[in-house]
């Protein structure tokens, strides 16, 4: 038998606190959310659509578009200005299929997989007079309608495995009890730990309901035991490579998240807030801190460069524009007044210098950026 791993989980009930096991892994944690079927009816495309249409047409299966924005028209049932006109994102967007439009034969119907996204998505947009549709550089084209392809069913709840696992007194007591009621114990935390046992980040939304449990390899006395379902939402596939990465504490060298796209550069963002702790004070005011600019190539590499530059590796100083006009109100490691010398600020002005807002206004990412930093007492120097 092994020798007990350190308990990277800790199952936490919701409603009292109490700790129902640690565990040294989680099978089933991680899953990418199943895409929707979406068609766009009398499409007109333009940019990267029209090239995504041309590679189907040359015989690729699919071809990839990354996050788009869907931006509904307004008409006379809903003027400008109304709710149901906001945008809304679709997440890792690929083209699946199309067809010629039978009413316009100049226009295409196209079918998208995408992954909604549930907090951001509207209730009841306004589609009557069709959308437009950006990737936040450019805009892709215009649709008469738009309708998502409802499948006739869903998958059940994959199961969901403490590997490891120290139960509790509540979660031994579930899996001996013979009544179903009893071996529910309500909804829980998972947080994720380091190597010292530090939550690094909680997972909300685990609905406890002990099925099974076996002696586990992974050590003396441990269980593998088997929950009915796991994490409501669960973090992408695409994160248990960077949490791992995070096992052992923050990176010790800048730039670790350089090389990712966007989606992962977005996941080591939400790794570094959650790992923040407010440091006991400021460092003093009139400080410089240096920027590195190099890997500045969208909004995430940003807030991953200015965090580094101010607190060090794996360092957190905001992750939108209100966040980083908070931290330059105290408490986030730097005192202003500060300067902020922005090296290779070239490569920003490149790639966000003229992006688009969801509902599709062109802006300036950089100069939004320097103008929160200016307004809250830090001169930027861009070299």
């Amino acid at each position: 038998m092994k020798q007990p791993r350190p308990p990277a989980f800790a199952l936490v009930a919701d409603e009292d606190d109490q700790v129902l096991g640690v565990s040294a892994e989680v099978a089933g944690l991680f899953a990418d959310p199943r895409p929707a079927t979406y068609q766009l009816l009398g499409c007109a495309p333009r940019g990267p659509l029209r090239t995504a249409l041309r590679a189907l047409a040359a015989g690729a299966t699919a071809a990839r578009l990354g996050d788009l924005w869907v931006r509904p028209r307004p008409g006379d049932g809903c003027p400008p200005g109304s709710e149901r006109l906001d945008a809304w994102p679709l997440r890792n967007a690929r083209v699946i299929g199309h067809r010629p439009d039978r009413y316009d034969p100049a226009l295409v119907d196209v079918v998208l997989e995408a992954v909604e996204d549930d907090y951001l998505t509207p209730d009841d947009p306004y589609l009557a007079s069709g959308v437009r549709i950006h990737n936040g550089l450019t805009w892709l084209g215009s649709s008469r309608d738009f309708s998502e392809i409802v499948p006739a069913d869903a998958p059940g709840p994959a199961p969901f495995t403490l590997l490891g696992c120290a139960p509790g007194p509540a979660l031994t007591a579930a899996l001996a009890a013979e009544s179903p009621r009893r071996r529910r114990l309500g909804s829980a935390y998972l947080n994720i730990l380091d190597r010292q046992g530090r939550e690094t980040v909680s997972c909300w939304g685990v609905p406890v309901e002990a099925v099974s449990s076996r002696p586990s390899a992974l050590g003396a006395g441990l269980l593998d035991i088997v929950l009915a379902e796991g994490l409501w939402e669960p973090p992408p596939l695409a994160a248990r490579p960077l949490w791992q990465r995070w096992y052992d504490g923050p990176p010790a060298a800048p730039n670790l998240w350089a090389a990712y796209d966007t989606e992962r550069r977005e996941l080591w963002l939400e790794r570094v807030a959650a790992y923040h702790r407010r440091p006991a004070r400021d460092a003093p005011a009139g400080r410089e801190y240096h920027l590195d600019g190099r890997y500045i190539t969208d909004e995430p590499g940003f807030y991953l460069a200015i965090g580094e530059a101010v607190n060090g590796p794996g360092g957190y100083f905001g992750r939108c524009t209100a966040a980083l006009a908070d931290c330059l109100c105290g408490g986030f490691g730097a005192a202003v007044p500060f300067t902020l010398i922005w090296h290779h600020h070239e490569v920003a002005r490149r790639h966000l210098g003229r992006i688009l807002s969801p509902d599709g206004e062109p802006y300036d990412f950089c100069a939004e950026a320097i103008g929160t930093l200016n307004q809250h007492g830090c001169q930027v120097l861009l070299r």
